[in-house]
């Protein structure tokens, strides 16, 4: 995926989850934050951030924050590119090949997940979680507890047991990863039903992205240790 009119900028401070105050060509700006994560040991002040300009002069906000750097590693820390790499990784065969129908926020019964695909020996429900909490080099999902998050995890096994194939795909969105771990001490039952599922059958996957100012883009899978 790519962003287009890409500023550079300087972290001040984030009074809320939707706000940041950004120092762009000298001139301090509020702009849209594209995740309401806390991304606290990104989010420093005197960051170096990159920030998409809005072509839509009726917005409050004329930038969104998109990326940032923390240890000289590129984070996008956009929370909707995910599903977005993600689907262009499935239609390019790099989940599994063969698809012949993709539908994005797909409800199943009570659940609504990211994806659904077909492929000609089998119907999976998709769903996808972004990361950006890193902690040398080890990369752990969630950075706060997610009731939401272990439903889905539930509800993909009831997905299986029905003759469904289950995927989780964790995109890590930063280029490298030692591997990506639950983060227990944060969401204990997150990591639970983390485990459930794997023992269930769901297939459990992280990726890495190649990450630049203006792209992203899926470059591989990394390992998973629950």
């Amino acid at each position: 995926m790519e962003y287009k009119n890409i500023k550079e900028g300087i972290f001040l401070s984030r009074p809320n989850r939707f706000i940041a105050h950004i120092l762009i060509d000298g001139k301090e700006e509020i702009c849209h934050v594209k995740n309401t994560g806390r991304c606290r040991e990104i989010l420093k002040e005197g960051a170096t951030v990159y920030l998409e300009k809005s072509d839509n002069p009726a917005r409050k906000t004329a930038y969104d924050l998109v990326a940032a750097v923390k240890d000289g590693m590129l984070f996008n820390i956009d929370s909707q590119s995910p599903n977005k790499v993600v689907s262009e990784w499935i239609k390019e065969g790099g989940l599994f090949s063969g698809v012949t129908l993709l539908k994005s926020e797909c409800t199943y019964k009570k659940s609504r997940f990211d994806f659904y695909a077909e492929t000609e020996n089998e119907k999976a429900f998709i769903e996808v979680k972004g990361v950006t909490l890193e902690k040398d080099g080890v990369f752990m999902f969630p950075d706060a507890p997610t009731e939401r998050g272990a439903r889905h995890l539930t509800e993909l096994c009831e997905c299986l047991r029905e003759g469904f194939a289950s995927y989780v795909v964790f995109v890590i969105q930063a280029d490298t990863a030692k591997y990506l771990t639950p983060n227990k001490e944060a969401d204990g039952a997150f990591y639970e039903a983390l485990k459930k599922a794997k023992e269930c059958g769901v297939k459990i996957i992280a990726v890495t992205c190649t990450v630049t100012e203006n792209t992203l883009k899926i470059n591989g899978e990394t390992e998973v240790y629950i």
